[in-house]
This record gives structure tokens, sequence and C-alpha cells, in this order.
């Protein structure tokens, strides 16, 4: 886990897991997500809708986020703005029965990060996390008639022509 001590958003899911199936809530998201993980240099907020519906064993996570992220431009290296958009669907399951206080045995294959904690609190960190960086895509371009850099002295072509003398090459 690459958390860096950082919480997006805790919701306390105690009523709604005492709810019967198909019961559900909705929530608006705003949320800072600076240093969810040190590989996204994150530029605007977490923002969407999530909703949970009860199922017969846990909670269903549903919901639409965006953001935007900086990239560096795969030709030329100028920091790029890339919006993110992912869509949620995750189920969580309770650690401790919400009407015993038992704790309850963990399914085979179980993650941690779907679970509601012993205060039957629900994190979507990690799993925003994750999908974060399952949406950034493999490089970014500052526009589509970047120049990049000069392979022999490094200047950006778009700020102008290099001094560097290159003479042609045969392609043969």
């Amino acid at each position: 886990m690459f958390l860096l001590g950082l919480v997006i958003v805790r919701f306390n899911v105690a009523q709604l897991l005492k709810s019967p199936a198909g019961a559900s809530r909705e929530y608006d998201l705003n949320e800072d997500i600076t240093g969810i993980d040190k590989d996204l240099d994150t530029a605007q907020p977490l923002v969407g809708r999530v909703k949970f519906l009860r199922t017969g064993n846990g909670i269903l996570v549903t919901g639409h986020l965006q953001t935007a992220i900086h990239l560096p431009c795969r030709r030329c290296l100028a920091p790029v703005t890339v919006p993110i958009a992912l869509d949620l669907e995750e189920q969580f399951r309770p650690s401790i029965d919400v009407i015993t206080g038992a704790a309850l045995p963990a399914e085979e294959g179980e993650e941690e990060a779907t679970k509601t904690d012993g205060h039957h609190m629900l994190d979507l960190t990690e799993v925003v996390r994750q999908n974060l960086l399952l949406a950034v895509p493999m490089s970014a371009l500052c526009n589509p008639q970047c120049r990049g850099l000069c392979p022999d002295c490094g200047q950006n072509l778009n700020e102008g022509p290099c001094g560097c003398q290159r003479e042609e090459e045969d392609p043969r």
C-alpha cells in the first residue's frame, strides 16, 4: 500500500448495514486527494457522486468520479494537466457483525481495502487510489504538433530552433 497517511472519505455505514438488502444512500464528493500516491501529482480535487447499496452480504459502492493530474509531455517533457474520469464498482464487506459485535470470518481472496473497520467505517481511499492508477494514460502530449526536444542539445524545439549543426544522414 502506498498511501501517505491520507484518508479521502470515510463513511459510517452502521445504519445501512442494519437496513434490508436494497436500501441505499448517495453522497457527493469534493475531496483533496493530494498525496494519495507518490506517483500521482494531482491537479484538482476528486469530485463526483457515490452510491452505497445494501446487498445480502455487504455494501456495493458505485460512482462516477473525476479529477485531473499533472503528467510530463512525452515529447518535450513540459507539464500537462490531464483530466481523469473513473467509475467505481466495489463490494465492501463488514468485518464486525453490526448487531452482535462478533468478528466476521474473511472470505478467501478478500482484500483489507474492501472491508469496513471495527466501527463500521467504510474507507474509499485505497479503492480510489487503485482505480486512479489504472485510469492514468500511458503518456500525454502538450499539443498534437509538439516538436519535442533536440536529440543533441536538449533544446525544446517548440520554443524555437536550436543551434546544433546536424548533418543530414543518408536514410539508406
